[in-house]
């Protein structure tokens, strides 16, 4: 059999740009000290959450890393709807470096092509953390390709550090991976809220053991004793029942699409209606979204209690008016008053009765 020849990718200097620690690569784009000021920093994670990369086989692969940027495809609306969270946080902040921050499983090598790509969405990170699989490419340490959980908390961590102490961080997941437990063990570690022997039993039985624990435990020492997470949005890709997210509390938001993402950040204050408009109508003109999806999708948040009274009175006559539902659409049951707020933050609503953040979360046991 005659092997296919493949195109040559030209290797870069990306390693004269990058912080390496094992197999996490940290691209920094904006300087340091606008990083630790930002009293509210944005962190997504790319594949299957901003973009629509396949890693499922070596086709789907290859493909994510020879294609140019202008040919990355997007999740449906998430480019509408990080450049609705960059003009609102400027507007709240009346300041230009907006602060999001991207996590990928991708070789460093794809690292100019990202940002290319994001460039021509209108999005400049603040910093990029890619994972370095070259380094796993040796036989003691194979099995470590396909593990997420230990190289992400570790970049999650070196970002923690160079944040400010009372920093509010929302974050971005999808369901194709271990993205929810990631970001709420980030959370656990952060807010010291188990002791070191439960996390480490945890952390082992996900397969992240030997330096890599050391080193996530040396982070741990270096950053404040405060819970810096606010939100986590989860986008179910692999069409997870959303019921499962329950166990870990009402701070997290699993989302069938960049919509109900939206409806909730305008709920909180963090974005304006505008915004919601935009990135429906940019699921209805880019994607082929209906108007029944756009209703499905609000219905579906009323029925879940994630939308109060106040937030769907406001933003109904707003998509009717742009014709992104029909005129006199009604959700098919009556929305819950909100009980609990901090500051603009909804927590719950009338008859909810789930923790915002559970005492303890079972990680072990994954019941889909």
């Amino acid at each position: 059999m005659r092997w296919a020849k493949c195109p040559r990718i030209p290797m870069t200097s990306w390693k004269n740009r990058a912080e390496i620690r094992q197999d996490v690569v940290r691209f920094t784009y904006i300087q340091s000290t606008r990083q630790e000021t930002a009293e509210e920093v944005y962190v997504w994670d790319l594949d299957k959450t901003y973009l629509d990369t396949k890693f499922e086989s070596l086709k789907g692969l290859w493909k994510t890393v020879t294609e140019k940027p202008g040919q990355k495809k997007n999740v449906p609306g998430t480019a509408a709807l990080v450049r609705a969270l960059q003009d609102a946080w400027q507007l709240r902040f009346q300041k230009e470096d907006f602060p999001i921050f991207f996590i990928t499983a991708s070789p460093p090598q794809m690292e100019a092509n990202i940002v290319e790509k994001l460039n021509l969405d209108g999005i400049q990170p603040m910093g990029l953390f890619c994972k370095d699989n070259l380094k796993n490419l040796r036989p003691k340490r194979l099995w470590r390709l396909s593990k997420q959980i230990g190289y992400k908390l570790q970049a999650l961590l070196e970002m923690r550090k160079d944040l400010t102490s009372h920093v509010h961080q929302l974050m971005w997941g999808d369901d194709s991976e271990s993205d929810v437990i990631i970001y709420n063990l980030y959370s656990d570690i952060c807010s010291r809220r188990h002791d070191r022997s439960y996390l480490e039993k945890v952390l082992k039985y996900y397969s992240v053991t030997g330096e890599q624990l050391r080193v996530i435990f040396e982070l741990q020492e270096q950053i404040p004793e405060t819970d810096p997470v606010e939100k986590i949005y989860i986008n179910l890709a692999e069409d997870t029942d959303s019921e499962y997210y329950l166990k870990f509390g009402r701070r997290v938001l699993p989302s069938f699409n960049s919509f109900q993402a939206a409806l909730d950040l305008y709920q909180d204050n963090k974005i304006l209606s505008n915004h919601v408009v935009n990135v429906a109508d940019e699921l209805i003109v880019n994607f082929g979204y209906t108007r029944d999806q756009i209703e499905k999708s609000l219905d579906d948040l009323i029925r879940r209690q994630i939308l109060g009274t106040i937030c769907v009175e406001k933003i109904i006559p707003e998509l009717e008016e742009c014709e992104l539902i029909h005129k006199g659409w009604q959700p098919s049951i009556q929305p819950k008053d909100v009980k609990l707020t901090d500051g603009n933050r909804v927590l719950g609503l009338e008859g909810a009765f789930e923790p915002w953040i559970p005492e303890q979360i079972d990680y072990i046991h994954n019941y889909r």
